[in-house]
């Protein structure tokens, strides 16, 4: 008897950006599994009955992207310990006892890193932006031996706010000292969405920063963001977003369709277009 269809998808508003479809389109065409991964475009006030809807539909999981990852996990029967810690899922299993809310991003932040510097060990590192994937990366350096996290954000409270949750690993650094926070980090993020296509470029000096920290950006679309580029030409070692992008959705590939992709250079290419 053949296997029935297995359907999964990622939500979001909007979705019609999402490269998710692309990505786990070539690992189902890889594996020969039959199945399908389709983008949904869903309203914040439509999540509740999406979610109670599209089990009944086949659906066996789904990706969860801005805005829905912190509502997906108040709605969620059941939530792993990570993404409890993390406060926000963005992966969801449809099982017979309901559903299950993981979050993979501080996964796929990590081995993006490990891939490029597979010694990485970050001790202090400087983060920009104080929004939900902020906190991914937040416990991803934590759980990697991180002692400082040097957090700054356009609106300060925000950057606050985080403390409560993650307590004193994170020193908050006033906007306008943002160039300062550098120095002495070994590892420095780009969380927010500046630099993005369509938006302005990150307006942060790089004197403070040693040559020899890693500098990495979620953004990526486009690949070399304005912050890569002026971190490249003056000699430190940079880290594109895509590689995050591949590697939190492995975890769900797994989970929805029985087998363990692989992240490669193929996967990277599939994805580019």
């Amino acid at each position: 008897m053949k296997a029935p269809l297995r359907l999964a998808g990622v939500i979001g508003d909007p979705i019609a950006h999402s490269r998710s479809p692309r990505l786990h389109g070539h690992w189902l065409a890889r594996y020969g599994i039959e199945g399908h991964y389709i983008p949904l475009h869903v309203r914040p006030e439509d999540l509740r009955e999406t979610l109670r809807l599209l089990p009944k539909l086949g659906f066996v999981g789904l990706n969860v992207t801005i805005p829905h990852k912190h509502d997906a996990l108040a709605l969620a029967d059941r939530v792993t310990p990570l993404a409890d810690r993390i406060g926000a899922a963005n992966t969801l299993l449809f099982t017979e006892n309901g559903i299950e809310a993981d979050n993979t991003d501080a996964y796929g932040f990590t081995q993006n890193i490990l891939d490029a510097q597979p010694g990485w060990v970050p001790k202090t590192a400087a983060l920009i932006g104080a929004g939900g994937a902020s906190r991914a990366v937040i416990v991803a350096l934590m759980d990697q031996g991180a002692t400082e996290i040097r957090l700054t954000n356009r609106t300060q409270a925000r950057a606050e706010e985080l403390t409560g949750d993650f307590g004193d690993i994170l020193r908050v650094v006033d906007w306008q000292d943002r160039a300062a926070m550098l120095d002495g980090c070994d590892t420095l993020i780009n969380g927010t969405a500046m630099g993005m296509t369509g938006n302005p470029p990150l307006d942060l000096p790089l004197d403070a920063l040693p040559q020899g920290a890693i500098v990495t950006d979620l953004v990526y679309a486009p690949l070399e963001t304005p912050l890569l580029a002026a971190a490249r030409a003056r000699g430190n070692p940079c880290i594109d977003g895509l590689g995050m992008l591949l590697h939190q959705a492995a975890p769900g590939f797994e989970r929805w369709f029985g087998t363990r992709p692989e992240v490669d250079a193929d996967l990277r290419r599939a994805v580019l277009g």
